[in-house]
């Protein structure tokens, strides 16, 4: 009698970046351990940003799916189970989105699972605090960590880890460049306290264009020069969450635990 098997794939969901280094050091190494991590499934991935897909396309000749054409590849490809994982932090807009994207193909498939993302569960907060610290404790100051933000119902996932670094003795703030807390909320308690020093350091998954512009970029708008204006010395670390180890991990784990859509 013949076995038939099952053809199966895994397919993992970012936003994406345009900066070679940091997608190789970051979202690159990140699918590598997935893939390492799913013996007999096989790798697809997606970014959920058609202006960096786009930008890869006519800059560089990349070409990369968006989430429905690549679940669309999928299906025409005969696979019947698939795996999503994202590599999105937090429960907002994209994420929302793409959960939203995936559940109309589940009549496609025979099974298709969905991955969360970084922080989701209260153990996801403090084991991704307890791998950043690992890098922020080396550092000699006080360090700001700059998020994406939201104004999704999401946004408390900020002050909320900031709040479990705090608890866990690390002298880190948490501010965001589109939402709560803002640079000006950050700076205020830094001023309170009179930090004469900060580490800058992303809680992106990469240290793309956000890091290297709104973050560390010398325009009077980005935060190491509006934080260098009130007389506090700055020192900037362009290392996406991607490059721990231990983050890398965790997407391995939610991954492995992905649950039925």
């Amino acid at each position: 009698m013949e076995i038939r098997y099952m053809k199966k794939a895994i397919l993992v969901v970012s936003f994406g970046t345009s900066y070679h280094d940091t997608r190789e050091k970051t979202i690159h190494a990140v699918e590598d351990k997935i893939k390492a991590a799913f013996e007999g499934y096989d790798f697809f991935r997606a970014f959920t940003s058609n202006m960096i897909i786009n930008k890869l396309k006519k800059r560089d000749g990349i070409e990369i799916d968006n989430p429905i054409q690549a679940m669309d590849r999928l299906y025409e490809m005969g696979y019947e189970e698939v795996v999503i994982q994202t590599l999105h932090i937090i429960c907002g807009h994209e994420y929302v989105k793409l959960k939203n994207q995936i559940a109309e193909y589940k009549d496609k498939f025979k099974s298709i699972k969905f991955g969360r993302p970084l922080l989701f569960g209260i153990e996801d907060y403090k084991e991704t605090v307890e791998a950043v610290k690992e890098v922020t404790d080396e550092m000699d100051s006080t360090v700001v960590l700059m998020g994406h933000g939201t104004d999704h119902e999401s946004h408390s996932a900020y002050p909320a880890i900031e709040y479990y670094f705090r608890d866990m003795g690390a002298d880190v703030y948490v501010g965001t460049v589109e939402g709560y807390p803002e640079i000006d909320s950050v700076v205020k308690r830094l001023k309170e306290r009179d930090v004469k020093k900060v580490h800058l350091m992303p809680l992106m998954l990469v240290a793309g264009d956000h890091a290297q512009n709104d973050m560390a970029g010398d325009e009077e708008d980005s935060w190491k020069t509006i934080i260098e204006s009130k007389g506090i010395e700055t020192e900037v670390h362009l290392k996406g969450l991607g490059e721990i180890e231990k983050i890398q991990q965790k997407f391995v784990q939610h991954a492995l635990e992905a649950e039925e859509v």
